[in-house]
């Protein structure tokens, strides 16, 4: 599951003060990723790869992203060629926006909008779930058939585009997307035991061959 000792990747995990950041950069570290919490511009630019998490409001995480100057610098990140991920609100922040707050405008990463859950069950989806691959990609490489991941969300990307994996919740919602070297999940890895850890492991390997081409 760990990518080793050797050669441990350096892991930006972007900390612009909400929600617990630093469960992903214990779970990052423990599949052996040199995962450093930080908001200076200099670190994010020399590590191998990228992580924006995210809980709460998609419109309060956009503003802590400009108020720290992470905005730009996750944008930066993204279109840099290396290995970066978003989780749970971190992927939707990487949309133009979400009907969660409207005029507020999201990263732009990846086109379209984030929109609620289909009506039927509760919100939010607070649970474990399937994920279904819809697309074979390294971040998935070696998962059971259909993994439990957690969820907690009440909002989805509307475009399945980009979706490598979905899951089923009053019908099939977006989980998983990948974009070049931009891949997100609505689930969360860190909180997902084992499979969890194996998704991030994957990550952090596609972060080792960043350094070593």
């Amino acid at each position: 599951m760990s990518v080793g000792e050797t050669d441990r990747p350096l892991v930006a995990v972007l900390d612009y003060g909400i929600g617990n950041l630093r469960s992903a950069q214990k779970a990052l570290e423990r599949v052996g990723a040199d995962a450093r919490l930080t908001a200076d511009a200099a670190v994010v630019a020399d590590a191998a790869g990228v992580v924006l998490p995210g809980v709460g409001a998609f419109g309060r995480c956009m503003a802590a992203l400009h108020r720290t100057g992470l905005a730009d610098v996750a944008v930066a990140a993204a279109g840099s060629g290396r290995p970066f991920l978003g989780i749970c609100v971190g992927m939707q922040l990487l949309y133009d926006g979400s009907e969660e707050d409207p005029g507020v405008e999201g990263l732009g990463v990846l086109s379209g909008l984030v929109r609620r859950l289909p009506p039927g069950p509760k919100h939010p989806q607070m649970q474990w779930n399937r994920l279904r691959e819809v697309a074979p990609h390294p971040l998935l490489a070696d998962l059971p058939p259909d993994p439990w991941m957690y969820f907690v969300h009440s909002f989805a990307p509307d475009d399945p585009g980009h979706a490598i994996a979905t899951c089923h919740y009053s019908g099939s919602v977006v989980a998983a997307v990948a974009h070049g070297p931009v891949v997100a999940t609505q689930f969360h890895p860190e909180k997902s035991g084992a499979n969890g850890l194996a998704l991030l492991a994957n990550f952090a390997r596609c972060c080792q061959r960043t350094v070593a081409a």
